[in-house]
């Protein structure tokens, strides 16, 4: 995975061979505290959306590196975003598997990053008219973001797990609707892409 600064990154993982990887609530809870230490130093979360066996988040990264502090508080080494993302999701692994007594991976091998914003490689939204397939956006690089919100919050309702986005205890959808005061996401950025 590559960042670059200024860009709307959808990241995702599942479930090695779409298994569980959250048991309880604790376990999501917990996870969100690991999103909060290693993801927020590199970028403001716009959306997210944890799942049984899968997670999703839209992050807006700000930094690609960012220093990282020693036990007596000194500079250390720099640590790029995606060598964050993998410890957090080993850190996580390591605490499930102790949970539950086991061993191995917990995640899928790849996570993926796309980037919703930049001007190349957007995957847009495509509709077919007359029988005839053509992309549904104007400006991709300004509505496709929208898209992707619009999905990772949609992703309980789809898999039947609630009746209504707000419903599911694990998105920002609940933040968004004011229905909860979440910490995690940057409402104001979310305001200045459009995405609210």
């Amino acid at each position: 995975m590559q960042f670059e600064e200024g860009y709307i990154y959808h990241i995702y993982n599942q479930g090695n061979n779409r298994q569980k990887i959250f048991f309880n609530r604790e376990n999501y809870l917990y996870f969100l505290r690991k999103i909060k230490k290693y993801i927020t130093p590199y970028g403001d979360i716009l959306a997210w959306c944890l799942m049984p066996n899968h997670f999703h988040l839209m992050v807006l990264v700000r930094s690609n590196q960012t220093h990282q502090m020693n036990s007596s508080h000194q500079m250390n080494k720099k640590r790029d975003f995606t060598t964050s993302i993998a410890i957090m999701l080993r850190s996580y692994t390591r605490a499930i598997n102790k949970q539950n007594n086991k061993s191995g991976s917990l995640f899928r091998q790849h996570t993926k990053a796309e980037c919703v914003n930049c001007p190349r490689g957007i995957a847009p939204s495509f509709i077919t008219k007359a029988g005839i397939t053509q992309i549904n956006i104007v400006q991709p690089e300004k509505q496709y973001p929208k898209i992707c919100f619009d999905y990772i919050h949609r992703n309980p309702t789809k898999a039947n797990l609630v009746k209504q986005d707000i419903d599911w205890e694990f998105s920002s959808a609940q933040d968004y609707y004011n229905i909860r005061n979440g910490k995690l996401i940057n409402k104001l950025k979310a305001k200045e892409y459009g995405l609210i």
